[in-house]
């Protein structure tokens, strides 16, 4: 399967609880909630034709409380969202969760990067990660994301935990697609290109 992130993030880069206030408060966040007032019906459209191509979902233990604790109690089947990630195969990536109420959810104790790579063996469809911050970085540096779906949004923190954070393993990246919502939402997706070059600019004519 073709492994993808989807992943919302702020203009410096911030990608920790942007669904609520009180999402993801660790490390003493208190911005939760910062994407909100960007999700107009043209960013609806968009998420949704995203969903409808998953075969399965992969999700990091927090990700999973906050989807776990939601989406099942959205039951219209017409929804794009809640239809696919209550009715498609979800995989944990957790050291601790034993017993998932979840339907159709099943849980990655062992080494990470093994399972997951096994699971892209198993089928040609979509894998998609959500969110999922600490698990997209483990999985970026293993070199196991096929595909990157960044919605910038037009907004600065300051602070918060980053999808690329300091001390990243260098890599370079190919944009194949940008388009924007109404609300100003910059979505801009790659894959991966290897590593990145390291050039210095030649000196002027005549130098």
């Amino acid at each position: 399967m073709r492994l993808t992130l989807t992943q919302f993030t702020t203009l410096d880069g911030v990608v920790q609880g942007p669904g609520g206030r009180d999402e993801d408060p660790s490390e003493g966040f208190t911005q939760g909630g910062w994407s909100m007032r960007y999700a107009q019906a043209d960013f609806g459209r968009l998420i949704g034709g995203w969903f409808e191509r998953a075969d399965a979902f992969l999700l990091g233990r927090r990700t999973y409380d906050i989807f776990a604790g939601y989406w099942p109690k959205v039951t219209d089947p017409a929804d794009p969202v809640a239809s696919r990630l209550n009715g498609l195969p979800k995989y944990v990536v957790s050291q601790t969760l034993e017993h998932p109420a979840w339907q159709g959810t099943s849980v990655l104790g062992g080494n990470a990067a093994e399972q997951v790579a096994e699971l892209k063996r198993q089928g040609d469809g979509e894998l998609q990660i959500h969110g999922s911050g600490t698990l997209a970085r483990y999985l970026l540096a293993h070199g196991l994301i096929d595909e990157l779906r960044l919605l910038v949004h037009p907004v600065v923190l300051g602070n918060g935990r980053r999808l690329f954070a300091a001390g990243s393993p260098p890599a370079a990246l190919r944009l194949t697609g940008v388009e924007s919502t109404e609300s100003g939402i910059v979505v801009q997706t790659y894959e991966p290109a290897g590593e990145p070059e390291y050039r210095t600019v030649p000196p002027p004519d005549g130098v």
